[in-house]
């Protein structure tokens, strides 16, 4: 554990709070500062941790971030995110395929989840498998279990998807999420002898709580070994699990079995809708549609807290638990050049941050993270004029602050997917060892961080450092 000097710690205390805005945020309620004060304290202070939760917003740049706060509590307003006492700036690149040694500039989802849940850099398209030869990687899942620790793992995507895969799964290309997606994965087929899709290593790991979307990969039949024939939600219940597929039964689902939530046949609804971006000169000025998601599937807050309850249960007591929580379609939004869609999703993940936040109040214990896989697409722009304007597309949007924002998008051709960039994303914690996330560091930190926490403190040691060239 990296030790802060005696006479940095007040300075650290005195101006951490500090903002950088000539606009100054409405007054915090009385005493909040001392409580602020406190938290920064313990991230600086404090030991082990007895649980984790580490929230990944998938695509979720500083641009994504600054999208939803302007839009939704305005330009000096603050998100839930924004008031974890530490932050700093997280690297996400992976590494070549052929060569190890040599960065890729711009991961992918599975590169970057398999840094944080293993410390190895990997190359895209891999989950938690090595660069080149495909030797599974230990994950702080894995490790938690081992200790005896319960686990959690939540998306709004399918989980058989790259973030949460990365965890419970290791196969050598992330399209393999069932049982008949295995086209790239021949030699990881059960009837191959191997461990099975991602879908089935989920199951087969034996995860406490696992809620999201993508309930069509486990409806896929088992190519072989005992369960051979069986679907995948099959093999789960003769596992133990309660099968839930409802947020009216997510919310009577009582502790003391496995839990699998599958709320959607693929990825879960989006919270938002409004215009996708426009060639220049883009949208008419528009508030985004908001209340989309169908009252049968819950939100990423209402997952979380159920999550919390379900791994904690009774409450406070037992080894403490691990969780990641994704909001994944950030990400998928981005893709499509919807500002709305990736403002609603950033907006849900906030509100499940607040989960996690209003949970460390009472349970000091807890190291709590937020960070994103990779940076994305979205620009705030200056208004395009009909001489300068860049060959992307454009969306204007009337914010709570009653002003135009011009988001632009420019990352792939209009009509084509926007690609993801590779800059730094941010990351904020609070809890025991937060402070070794401010500053700039690599994703591979993350692991070694939450090994640390944790007290998995022989798998942190193993862990190689990111590779520098």
């Amino acid at each position: 554990m990296r030790k802060l000097p005696r006479l940095i710690a007040p300075f650290l205390l005195a101006t951490l709070g500090a903002g950088c805005s000539l606009l100054a945020p409405p007054a915090p309620p009385p005493g909040s500062g001392a409580r602020e004060g406190e938290a920064v304290r313990q991230a600086i202070e404090a030991g082990h941790a007895r649980s984790v939760i580490l929230f990944i917003g998938d695509g979720m740049g500083d641009s994504e971030i600054t999208l939803a706060r302007n839009y939704h509590v305005g330009a000096a307003g603050r998100l839930a995110m924004d008031r974890l006492p530490l932050t700093g700036a997280c690297t996400t690149y992976s590494v070549g395929e052929k060569d190890p040694t040599r960065p890729a500039y711009v991961t992918d989802s599975a590169a970057s989840a398999t840094a944080w849940a293993t410390g190895h850099k990997t190359s895209n398209r891999r989950l938690s498998t090595t660069p080149g030869t495909g030797q599974p990687l230990p994950t702080l899942l894995e490790l938690a279990q081992a200790k005896g620790l319960r686990t959690g793992n939540v998306t709004t995507a399918e989980l058989t998807d790259a973030t949460p895969a990365a965890l419970d799964s290791h196969v050598n290309d992330r399209s393999c999420q069932g049982p008949a997606d295995m086209a790239r994965c021949s030699r990881d087929k059960k009837a191959a002898g191997g461990p099975g899709s991602i879908a089935e290593q989920t199951v087969d790991h034996h995860v406490d709580v696992l809620l999201g979307g993508g309930r069509a990969r486990f409806e896929q039949r088992i190519t072989g070994g005992p369960d051979k024939g069986k679907t995948v939600l099959k093999s789960a219940v003769a596992q133990g699990y309660a099968i839930v597929a409802n947020a009216d039964e997510l919310r009577t689902v009582a502790a003391g079995r496995k839990v699998l939530g599958l709320f959607a046949p693929g990825n879960m609804s989006r919270e938002w809708k409004g215009k996708a971006a426009k060639r220049y000169p883009g949208t008419e000025p528009q508030r985004c549609v908001e209340n989309q998601r169908p009252d049968s599937e819950p939100s990423l807050a209402e997952m979380t807290r159920k999550a919390i309850d379900l791994l904690d249960a009774p409450a406070g007591k037992g080894p403490g638990f691990f969780l990641q929580v994704e909001g994944a379609s950030i990400d998928k939004a981005d893709h499509a050049a919807d500002p709305c869609g990736a403002i609603g999703e950033t907006v849900a993940m906030d509100e499940a941050v607040q989960v996690a936040l209003d949970y460390g109040k009472t349970h000091p214990d807890t190291l709590i993270i937020v960070t994103a896989d990779h940076g994305h697409t979205s620009q705030i722009l200056p208004p395009p004029t009909k001489t300068d304007h860049s060959p992307g597309t454009y969306s204007t949007l009337i914010t709570v602050d009653e002003a135009m924002m011009t988001v632009g998008y420019a990352t792939n051709l209009p009509g084509r997917s926007q690609e993801h960039t590779g800059t730094e994303v941010r990351i904020a914690a609070q809890g025991p060892l937060a402070f070794n996330l401010a500053g700039v560091v690599d994703d591979t930190d993350i692991y070694r961080t939450i090994a640390r926490a944790l007290d998995l403190t022989k798998a942190s040691a193993e862990a190689p450092r990111a590779v520098h060239p």
